[in-house]
């Protein structure tokens, strides 16, 4: 049971006391209040901005085992990483699919002396890695993934293949291995429908984004909703500390002087329009290691090229931002692969960045900090609640984070797992087609019930997997206006999005409901029709909707260097309304979608 955000608090109100409150709506918060949610355990999940909207925003768009991990000898961590990416290429394969990966290399026997110092104990500095080295890591990678099942078995190249395949490369670049991953098209979605799915599933959980947790009073947690200022006082038995980068900060509103957590490093990525860039990648993401030894990756994300990224020490996770040196430091790692391709700082039309939650460490080289996740109690205080801390983790292993929270909290409560969420399909991937003539059967059964064409219900298909179908009949029923600014979506399909997928501000909608300001298709004169559209949907005065406006505004020239002179010249550009060049979504003609 989901309703209306006004339901959702009207329930939060009368709840009084919860088994469990998760204070965190990112991608592990998520797992592990999905995970209770589905034992039958009552389980609040609060987030003081949007599901999804800090870290779980801001990945590589990676799902992999972490082939560098085994480095650091965490065979471990690879292991159930690559368990991980298997299961979510089946739970999930309207967003995530597999991805050919292309290790350049110059010589054989780099890194061959730095491994056996780093697994001996020793901490070497960083450096390149050689085609032996290589060879070797994928070898036990394949191994671990069970490659050849789920993706195929990686592959080398020397000098005339490489070349032949990629020209662009520096000549420098001798011997290539072609091995796979997987990417994951929109991570941010992926979160907020397995919240749809668990509140379909069990009708007594409820999750609520834009709700603070202030910390706790005589036990009670004190919550502040925060369109209005309101606060609500819930009693839990247990808290569950998912704040990511915030893990101190949070802990700190529960406990004088708790011990200190979280060591978080930034990582920042650019999204890249260049043809030159995208021609040369091709369906390959190039992953390598730079003159600093830094790992460094490029791939086509939604027609767009995602290059990055960083790995710089904070001590705030509050307000980071892409900054221009690194914006220069991901370009000067991208001409040491293609020396040939110059990139305008105008062809630069997003950024982002993010703080990953890593466990405090006393590494000298920030890439040696484990990804591995761990679950920390807080020492327990009279009167209050016990609190369980979710250390570390990454993207990937989202899933088996939220399993092992869980069921610690489960042994606190007393209760038995009854779930498994192993083979468990999400949002879109449930009864996802198996293959191309299945899908087009699919697709061409689905138009054929409703007023849409072919093509876009295709379109919408590639975007939502098979959740296109309940939005399809709702659109034909409402009409497929496109918008004006930005044919490639209908005022519908936005309006569908804004009432039912907890959307409750317009970077919600913009940001991470849809790919529309990551893709570099956002212009001013969109970001004010897509404002009157959620507008409608939401009930909103005007007053709101022109505060919502100039939030989103400041909010893309802060942290995503998209300013208002680059939405206004993309009102005067022709071609990005009828141009899609992902290979997710075809080209929209401009024309009345109904």
């Amino acid at each position: 049971m989901s309703g209306t955000r006004t339901e959702r608090l009207d329930r939060l109100r009368l709840k009084e006391r919860v088994s469990v409150l998760v204070v965190g709506g990112g991608i592990n918060g998520i797992s592990t209040w999905r995970e209770l949610a589905l034992q039958g355990v009552d389980a609040v999940l609060v987030e003081r901005g949007d599901f999804m909207s800090g870290a779980s925003a801001a990945p590589s768009r990676m799902i992999h085992g972490g082939l560098r991990y085994m480095e650091n000898g965490e065979f471990t961590l690879v292991r159930e990483s690559l368990r991980e990416r298997n299961r979510l290429l089946t739970n999930a394969p309207h967003m995530v699919s597999p991805l050919p990966t292309l290790i350049p290399l110059g010589d054989r026997r780099s890194g061959i002396l730095s491994a056996i110092q780093r697994f001996l104990g020793g901490r070497p500095k960083p450096g390149p890695r050689g085609a032996l080295i290589v060879k070797l890591g994928l070898t036990l990678y394949d191994l671990y993934s069970g490659a050849g099942k789920a993706v195929p078995r990686h592959r080398f190249f020397g000098t005339r293949e490489l070349r032949r395949r990629v020209p662009a490369l520096d000549p420098a670049l001798r011997f290539g291995a072609l091995y796979y991953d997987a990417k994951i098209s929109y991570p941010e979605r992926l979160g907020v429908e397995m919240i749809l799915d668990t509140e379909q599933a069990s009708p007594p959980a409820l999750a609520l984004n834009h709700v603070s947790f202030d910390g706790l009073s005589d036990g009670a947690a004190i919550l502040t909703e925060k369109v209005t200022g309101e606060k609500i006082s819930l009693r839990p038995d247990i808290v569950v500390n998912a704040t990511g980068a915030w893990i101190d900060i949070t802990n700190g509103l529960i406990a004088k002087n708790p011990a200190p957590l979280i060591g978080g490093t930034k990582g920042s990525h650019l999204i890249i329009d260049n043809d030159a860039l995208r021609d040369a990648l091709g369906e390959n993401m190039v992953y390598f290691a730079n003159r600093e030894g830094r790992v460094c990756i490029m791939f086509v994300h939604l027609g767009q090229v995602l290059a990055g990224s960083t790995d710089i020490s904070v001590e705030t996770p509050e307000g980071v931002r892409c900054e221009a040196d690194e914006a220069d430091y991901i370009l000067a790692s991208v001409r040491e692969v293609f020396p040939g391709i110059k990139i305008a700082s105008e062809e630069i039309v997003f950024r982002f960045a993010g703080v990953r939650p890593l466990p405090r460490s006393n590494a000298g080289v920030n890439a040696e900090i484990s990804r591995d996740h761990q679950c920390e109690w807080l020492p327990e205080q009279a009167g209050s609640p016990p609190v369980l801390s979710l250390v570390g983790g990454k993207w990937t292993t989202f899933r088996a984070f939220g399993e092992q929270a869980a069921d610690l909290v489960l042994e606190r409560l007393g209760r038995r797992r009854i779930v498994s969420t192993q083979a468990l399909k999400i949002g879109g991937g449930k009864d996802f087609p198996r293959d191309a003539a299945e899908r087009k059967k699919w697709l061409t059964d689905l138009a054929a019930l409703d007023e849409l064409t072919a093509e876009r219900v295709s379109i919408l298909f590639n975007r939502y997997g098979t959740r296109v179908a309940a939005m399809v009949a709702d659109i034909s029923r409402q009409g497929d206006e496109p918008l004006a600014s930005l044919p490639a979506y209908g005022r519908s399909e936005l309006s569908w999005l804004a009432a039912r997928e907890h959307a409750g501000t317009l970077a919600d909608l913009v940001l991470r409901r849809t790919a529309i300001a990551l893709k570099g298709e956002l212009s001013l004169d969109a970001v004010e029709e897509i404002a009157g559209v959620m507008a409608a949907a939401l009930g909103w005065s005007e007053q709101r909707r022109v505060a919502e406006i100039g939030a989103l505004l400041s909010h893309l020239e802060d942290f995503h260097g998209v300013g208002r002179a680059t939405l206004e010249h993309r009102n005067r550009r022709q071609d990005h309304v009828s141009v899609e060049k992902s290979a997710h979504e075809p080209a929209v003609r401009k024309r009345q979608m109904s």
